[in-house]
């Protein structure tokens, strides 16, 4: 958690420093870049951070499990690095193309009750690296001098290089196994800062799975769950 706080004071700082800096250029009113929006298409890279996370729905009564009480989801820090493909449709929208790869990390709680003991908690963390295929659609303000707020709505295939889905569990150490394959869609707002030799684009983005990712097994671990998505936060940072 302290890394995340960092993480988001220093990506604040630096959004600051730039509308500051755009500010100040919008004073004077000089535009940079004129001509970049009259492309047709262009290309540039992202980095960014994400939160990955599950969206558990356990079954209607877990009472037949006289063992499991509970089920929470506790999501973990990530990073995601890809190339931005972007294709002018018109003034206001564009279509853009990211594949990229993400790397992330999601735990689920399982509140367990032992030989008719106390109830305590056991953890099952879930490493995911994906490759993803987001096609968004965007659609973009009016430029206003050097900045232009935008919305992006689409949907992304991912493909997860980590699963274990076939991987066989041993009965001293269940493993969650999830689906490879993923489809979520996402939603997000933005802003791009037009600087002298490039633009810088700011992004915060949600993404909601729409796939049921568990692979059941008949298991304490997973009978009690009748369905698991994911959900992913991203805070990404492109240059075009």
């Amino acid at each position: 958690m302290g890394f995340l706080k960092k993480a988001i004071y220093i990506i604040v700082l630096l959004i600051c420093c730039i509308a500051y800096t755009q500010v100040n250029a919008q004073r004077v009113r000089i535009p940079n870049n004129r001509n970049y929006d009259l492309k047709s298409y262009h290309f540039g890279f992202l980095l960014g951070l994400n939160q990955m996370n599950f969206v558990v729905k356990p079954i209607e009564s877990l009472r037949p499990l006289d063992t499991l009480y509970g089920i929470e989801s506790t999501p973990k820090m990530g990073f995601n690095i890809g190339i931005v493909a972007d294709l002018r449709l018109n003034e206001y929208m564009n279509l853009r193309f990211i594949p990229s790869l993400s790397f992330g990390e999601r735990s689920l709680n399982y509140f367990v009750k032992f030989n008719n003991l106390i109830i305590s908690s056991v953890e099952k963390k879930v490493e995911s690296t994906y490759i993803e295929f987001p096609l968004e659609l965007k659609l973009r303000s009016q430029r206003m001098t050097n900045v232009r707020a935008y919305v992006l709505g689409g949907a992304k295939y991912c493909l997860d290089l980590a699963s274990q889905a076939k991987k066989k569990s041993e009965d001293d150490q269940i493993v969650i196994k999830l689906k490879r394959s993923d489809v979520l869609l996402e939603i997000g707002v933005g802003f791009d800062f037009y600087l002298v030799y490039f633009k810088l684009g700011t992004e915060l983005k949600m993404s909601y799975g729409i796939t049921d990712l568990l692979i059941r097994e008949n298991n304490l671990y997973t009978d009690g769950i009748q369905r698991l998505n994911s959900k992913m936060f991203q805070f990404s940072l492109t240059f075009e």
